[in-house]
């Protein structure tokens, strides 16, 4: 690996022990002093006032995954597939999205890794957490730290483009960003298939599929695929341990909106105060506080679905898929919409 892409590498490796050590509420490590420690602590209670969804658990486990993938085994397996820009003077925008903490990270890290500069259009519902964690990686790794640019206005003077948001925002990018190199993503989801052999422990798994950021991520699964005569108690009972996403407000509104919606439609539901049961044959994505399912008797024709619906779907969680629980886990190499993105930076040199 030539020198330059090992420096890369051992600064991501650093960033990553700065996530860790920030992700846990005791100082533990000498990455970063106590105050600087504490200080991003204050940030974790903080950044709620600002988005009500990014609550201190939530932030935390983005954080502690985050930190999972910048591993230096898992960093050079991944960079190990691509021949890599020495240095460039690409000027890459980057228009994240802000559903869940720090969900723009991997766009951010395939840039700087490919040798390009950033050009960073932060979300209004995510500003803090990404400039500050980048604060403290600054003192260690100026050099990359100059590469990234912060975005005020109008975005302007960028070779390429990637984007992130609404099917309505898509629309917008493409007629924007049109004439550049770009990956433009839209509205995904996640689903899950289940056979009737799944033990408890799946499924409580499956749960943390469903309610991990309340179910805000595209790699939440919003709906599940079930074997005829399935008994939809084991899911409540797997699921019971999540219970406590009812005492935030924000999921509560949603829950207690759709739910009075439904009745007043007469539509069938099944409810154990924090989660409803939908049977809904033509949508994927439910509604927060909700999880449409769908049975089947011939597993073959879900096979089908997906295929058809793949352009709608980030991952499928189940046996023979992505396993219970690993949804919100991506491997590196598990780029958003199944677009290679270091292949992309790769062809702007």
């Amino acid at each position: 690996m030539h020198e330059k892409i090992q420096q890369r590498l051992s600064a991501f490796v650093h960033l990553g022990k700065i996530m860790n050590s920030v992700a846990k509420a005791e100082h533990e490590s000498d990455i970063l002093n106590a105050d600087e420690h504490a200080a991003f602590q204050m940030l974790i209670q903080r950044v709620r006032s600002f988005n009500g969804w990014f609550t201190e658990e939530n932030v935390r486990q983005q954080l502690f995954s985050l930190s999972a993938m910048l591993d230096e085994k898992e960093l050079t397996r991944w960079l190990e597939n691509y021949s890599l820009h020495r240095e460039s003077e690409k000027n890459i925008a980057i228009i994240m999205a802000g559903n869940i903490p720090l969900v723009g990270f991997h766009d951010l890290l395939c840039v700087l890794m490919s040798g390009h500069r950033a050009l960073i259009k932060m979300s209004s519902d995510d500003q803090h957490l990404l400039p500050a964690l980048l604060d403290l990686w600054k003192h260690t790794h100026p050099k990359m730290f100059e590469r990234i640019v912060f975005a005020k206005g109008q975005l302007r003077d960028f070779d390429g483009v990637i984007a992130t948001g609404s099917n309505n925002s898509a629309r917008y990018f493409e007629q924007y960003f049109g004439s550049h190199p770009n990956i433009i993503r839209k509205n995904r989801t996640s689903v899950a298939v289940l056979n009737g052999e799944e033990s408890k422990e799946d499924l409580e798994a499956l749960g943390r599929d469903v309610f991990a950021y309340f179910g805000l991520g595209c790699r939440n699964v919003t709906k599940v695929y079930l074997p005829a005569g399935f008994d939809k108690d084991r899911l409540f009972e797997a699921f019971y341990t999540f219970k406590g996403v009812i005492d935030h407000n924000k999921y509560a509104n949603n829950y207690d909106y759709h739910k009075a919606l439904w009745l007043m439609n007469q539509d069938d539901l099944i409810e154990n105060g924090f989660l409803m049961l939908k049977e809904d044959k033509s949508m994927l994505v439910s509604p927060i506080g909700s999880l449409f399912y769908e049975e089947y008797s011939d597993k073959s024709e879900v096979l089908n679905t997906l295929e058809e619906r793949k352009n709608e779907i980030q991952c499928v969680v189940g046996d023979g898929f992505i396993p219970f629980g690993q949804a919100q886990h991506p491997k590196l190499w598990d780029y958003a919409d199944g677009v290679d993105t270091m292949k992309f930076l790769n062809s702007l040199s």
